[in-house]
């Protein structure tokens, strides 16, 4: 309403992994699949890519040009919900109010905060799926099965296949309940006929984004989530992600309490202290300047989980959680079952590496779950399922005629909840140590901090346990008392002493209070800014205006001022770098990363990347400088020498320390290749780059023999074909990372195009299920007016 947008920090990263994409876009009215701007090249698959020819594109394209971010995704989390409430029959009201619980669950809102745009979209197609599975399941074959295929596809299309792979297993659950019950109750044959349309649902769902999904099945295998190339110390391969980085964000197991105490484990890493805090307190007691010490304790996180670090809690809703116990004691659909197991299965594996037992044998056998990092995500089930429990339970409560009943069980529900809450607030440490697993290690650093001072240290260490006990007790005493009001409203409820309407109006009142204050200290008002304000993220430097002059159309610039280059894309906003930030990066040059990067800088991988620019930081200063690199190899050179390499581990080795310019260190697996015409003795010839576009690469050759030519561009052979002078010709890895070639004598045009199958045959299959999707729902469309027709004439 105020013209300002919202500061999301992946948004900006995302803004500068498509900065070339969007600039040819711009220029050329197509976007390019592979793009320059990062690691030294790679497809754009993940970053940004059209899927032209997917009908779900074009009702997201609309969501987002009439809804501005994030009122888009606010609204389909409303919608999604409530259409899941209805369907589960709850009257207009309560479903509304029931929409407010889950949008407003705070992983929601801090998805959005931080940038996570498409698993914000993802989640947000979680209720609608579901419920359109319900509807088949209960013989609404035609309509159910459209609307599963059609709310599939836009889940699908949000790509984010770790969302959507924890809701599939949440729906298998589901169905294998229902399968369960078919067979007890000897109706298998209706229930296997609605398998059948849910599984022609999938089918079609999966046909409509056959571009986007069959892009990323073959890109994955070779990621970091793919199989290795270099062996490990027992010669063991595995695929998937590293165990480490996969569990690095694991839900610690008491941390399950801030699902109805957000602050139990001290709300977001970095929030600053208050000007009240213990910290601060003895800070100014030992005589540190008031200032100084407000500075100081705000270096110190009131999180103390095991996680690197956390945007904020999971918190579902200290009513939602009321209600959710309550569910489990009246609510008599099986539904119940599956909403249980679905919680306890994503709250098991939400504990990662702290409960490994259960991890692991997800990690190591069951499919693509190694693929996912982050395993904390998959509480966005147990978001989902808390608040239908929870609402099916006040529906209950609204039509069971068995009052007394009904009063037991919510008193029950009460002192479970609210006693817990109670001790909470009492005596925290019984469940709680508010300590991290590095406390000794804080102790130690604030000993150094403090010239040796351990009984300052240690003061300051027991105030910042208060000041988190203070935070979790300010907490649980505002849980009790939206508990005691949810208790207090169905008394009421319950006495029939308010219609059910106002009953719905007073819950939804009193979830959103509840669920808002909570979001707003993560997606706060200071979130907005100014278009201006957000433009200035990338105000150019003088070094990076002097480098952005530079008419080279295709160099790479390793910027070695970020924490991290190779964590942090910032840098390309501007130019082509060796770095960047991206979760699906490719494996071969993560391998390098680790290898070559981590310890020292590599200058001979610098050299053959083609980095015409290095930037350093001065030690002491910290101001930016900057140095053209005389060894760079440039676009594309003839070697003198090709030494054979038998495979990755003895290449890698290889490139540690050798002269790039000079020699080719090749696979041996390419010799038959490379020796099918013969090698001159000696190089002679030139080779340069005419014509450049990040999916079509033109050189010109010229030699005096046949020559081995590389490439500094990076090798990936599903999509990139090399002709020469028109005629398509083989080519093959160099460097590890590398393109490289034979090259005949004489002068010729050499042309690389990326042109992935996977992308344009995918496309036009995804065309043909778009048609059959829009058939689908017209269908369903005439099932329901055909339906309805003979039931108005029977009114």
């Amino acid at each position: 309403m105020q013209g300002k947008i919202m500061y999301q920090g992946d948004v900006l990263q995302a803004k500068a992994m498509q900065k070339e994409i969007m600039d040819v876009k711009a220029a050329t009215g197509e976007a390019p699949l592979w793009t320059n701007q990062m690691f030294g090249g790679m497809p754009s698959y993940q970053i940004w890519a059209k899927y032209g020819k997917n009908v779900t594109t074009y009702v997201i394209d609309a969501l987002k040009t009439v809804f501005p971010n994030p009122v888009d995704t606010i609204l389909l989390y409303l919608f999604g919900a409530y259409f899941l409430f209805c369907t589960l029959k709850l009257n207009n009201w309560l479903a509304a109010t029931g929409a407010v619980a889950f949008a407003f669950s705070s992983y929601n809102f801090i998805y959005i905060e931080a940038g996570h745009a498409n698993q914000a979209y993802a989640i947000a197609f979680f209720a609608p799926i579901v419920a359109s599975i319900i509807l088949t399941l209960r013989g609404k074959y035609i309509t159910g099965g459209a609307l599963t295929a059609f709310f599939l596809a836009m889940e699908i299309r949000s790509n984010h296949v770790q969302m959507t792979f924890y809701l599939l297993l949440a729906m298998a659950i589901l169905v294998g309940i229902e399968l369960y019950h078919a067979i007890k109750a000897k109706q298998t044959a209706p229930f296997l006929k609605s398998i059948a349309y849910l599984s022609a649902a999938t089918i079609l769902a999966v046909i409509v984004n056959a571009g986007s999904l069959w892009t990323t099945y073959e890109y994955s295998k070779y990621t970091i989530r793919g199989k290795p190339n270099l062996k490990s110390e027992t010669g063991a391969v595995t695929t998937g992600l590293d165990k480490d980085y996969a569990y690095n964000w694991s839900e610690s197991v008491s941390e399950v309490f801030t699902f109805f105490i957000p602050n139990a484990y001290g709300g977001a890493s970095g929030a600053p202290a208050a000007e009240d805090s213990k910290v601060v307190k003895v800070l100014t007691e030992n005589h540190v300047d008031p200032a100084q010490a407000q500075q100081f304790a705000s270096q110190l996180s009131v999180y103390w989980g095991n996680k690197p670090s956390t945007n904020g809690p999971w918190y579902f809703g200290a009513i939602v959680f009321f209600l959710f116990v309550l569910g489990l004691l009246i609510v008599k659909n099986r539904i119940k079952w599956w909403l249980l197991s679905a919680v306890l299965l994503s709250v098991f594996l939400s504990f990662g590496k702290n409960l490994p037992f259960l991890s692991d044998l997800f990690f190591n056998y069951f499919p693509l779950y190694n693929k996912f990092r982050a395993v904390e995500s998959t509480l966005v089930i147990a978001s989902l399922c808390f608040p239908i429990l929870g609402f099916l339970a006040l529906n209950e409560v609204f039509v069971n005629r068995d009052k007394p009943y009904i009063f037991k069980n919510v008193k029950l529900a009460f002192y479970i909840t609210g006693g817990l809450t109670l001790v909470m607030i009492a005596v925290p440490g019984l469940f709680l140590s508010f300590k991290s697993i590095e406390h000794q290690t804080l102790i130690g650093g604030l000993t150094q901090a403090f010239q040796g001072n351990t009984q300052m240290a240690n003061q300051v260490a027991n105030a910042l346990i208060e000041d988190r006990q203070a935070l979790e007790r300010a907490d649980a005493i505002r849980t009790f008392i939206f508990i005691a009001l949810a208790f207090g409203l169905l008394y009421i409820v319950i006495k029939q002493k308010i219609s059910l309407t106002f009953a719905s109006f007073a819950f939804m009142a009193i979830v959103l209070v509840d669920m808002w204050s909570v979001d707003k200290r993560y997606l706060k008002d200071e979130t907005f800014v100014d278009k201006d304000t957000y433009s200035q993220a990338y105000t150019p430097r003088d070094i990076d205006e002097f480098i952005v002059r530079d008419k080279d159309p295709n160099f790479r610039v390793m910027d070695l001022t970020l924490a991290d280059p190779f964590r942090d894309s910032r840098s390309s906003y501007f130019y082509k770098t060796v770095g960047g930030f991206h979760s699906a990066r490719l494996r071969r040059f993560d391998e390098v990363i680790q290898n070559q990067f981590t310890k020292s800088i590599n200058q001979d991988v610098l050299d053959m990347l083609n980095a015409k620019y290095i930037i350093t930081a001065d030690p002491k200063t910290g101001s930016p400088s900057m140095h053209a690199n005389a060894t760079a190899c440039g676009h594309a050179w003839f070697v003198k020498s090709v030494k054979y390499v038998k495979d990755a581990d003895q290449e890698m080795q290889a490139i540690s320390s050798f002269s790039p310019k000079d020699e080719a260190m090749i696979d041996q697996q390419y010799k038959s290749i490379v020796e099918a015409k013969p090698i001159g003795a000696t190089v002679n010839g030139t080779i340069e780059l005419t014509s450049y576009k990040p999916d079509h690469l033109t050189y010109q050759t010229g030699s005096t023999s046949n020559q081995v030519a590389v490439f500094s561009e990076i090798y990936y052979d599903k999509g990139w074909t090399m002709y020469i002078d028109g005629k398509e010709q083989p080519y093959y890895r160099a460097d590890y990372l590398l393109r490289a070639a034979t090259i005949p004598v004489g002068n010729h045009k050499v042309e690389f195009i990326f042109h992935p199958t996977s992308y344009y045959v995918g496309e036009n299959i995804s065309l043909v299920g778009s048609i059959l999707l829009i058939l689908a729902l017209a269908g369903a469309v005439y099932a329901e007016r055909k339906t309805k027709k003979p039931e108005l004439a029977k009114a």
